[in-house]
This record gives C-alpha cells, structure tokens and sequence, in this order.
C-alpha cells in the first residue's frame, strides 16, 4: 500500500518521525546523564530536545494519521496502525507532561518530569517498533513499485520489472 503523502518520492511520515524519536530519547539519555552527575547543563539540554520532539511530532502525525486512513478496512495493518498512532498519541501527551512540568525549572526539574520522559521513552520504542512493522512486514507505505533494481524515485520511470512481471 503505497504511501499518500510523499516528499521527494518517499513517504513523508517515515521520514519525519525520525526527529522526535531521535530528540527524545537523546532527552532521556541527558536526563539519566543528569541523574549521575548532577549537571544542571545535561538537564537543560534535555528540556529543549523534548519542546524540539514535541514540534516534530506534531509535525509527522497528520502524515501518519492520512497514511492510516487509508489502509483498508478489517486488516492487520489497520488494527497495528491504531495501536501505533494512539500509542503515540499517548507518547506525545506523556513527553508534553514531562515538558510541563520543567517548564518553571528546566534545570532542576522534579521526579515526575523525568518519570513522565522514562514512560514516553520506553512506549515510544514500542511504538517504534509497531511502526517498523507497519512497513517492513505489512508494506504500508511502501511504493507499488518497488524492487531491488527499482529505479530512483526521483526519476519519475516506472519499475520495468514490476510492470512486465507483476501487473
């Protein structure tokens, strides 16, 4: 099921969530860092690479969301899609909590900011990974054309394989 939005001929969801991912995890690896050492640095740092996660995924969310709507009906693709997306919904309000909650004190910030960033961090790895298998086991998002030798998406030809074998 080929991809609705696109950017450059790749499916623009994939490629945006990698931002908020990457940022929020780097958010928590601050925060253990911080946990360590005490450096009020580590945990500022942290505070911005949450607001920056946050605006990212926003960002890719709609894009998600018009890909889902567009999986059929009554398969496992769209089951495995809403648990991905109201899972991360729940991540985004989880990470916007952890925000929250720095806000007044982004150095110092209290147990239940970096709770709220633990809880985020691990849900998001399986969400992340439901993602991954939205893709890589059920083809969602995947161009119609692709193969192996599959010309560039940039090309605007056809895959010549996938024309003459399988349509």
């Amino acid at each position: 099921m080929e991809s609705r939005v696109k950017l450059f001929g790749h499916p623009a969801h994939p490629v945006l969530v990698v931002f908020p991912l990457g940022l929020w995890l780097t958010a928590v690896l601050f925060d253990l860092a911080y946990l360590v050492t005490g450096s009020p640095t580590l945990v500022a740092a942290a505070y911005w690479m949450i607001a920056m996660g946050l605006l990212g995924g926003l960002v890719a969310a709609p894009f998600g969301l018009i890909d889902w709507l567009a999986v059929p009906k009554d398969t496992r693709a769209k089951a495995i899609g809403f648990l991905h997306g109201s899972g991360n919904l729940i991540v985004l309000l989880l990470f916007g909590g952890s925000w929250l909650l720095r806000r007044s004190a982004p150095d110092y910030p209290g147990l239940w900011a970096h709770v709220l960033a633990f809880l985020g961090a691990a849900l998001v790895l399986v969400t992340g990974w439901l993602g991954g298998e939205l893709v890589d086991r059920l083809g969602v998002g995947v161009d119609d054309d692709a193969h192996l030798n599959a010309p560039s998406s940039l090309s605007g030809k056809p895959n010549p394989v996938l024309s003459r074998h399988h349509r």
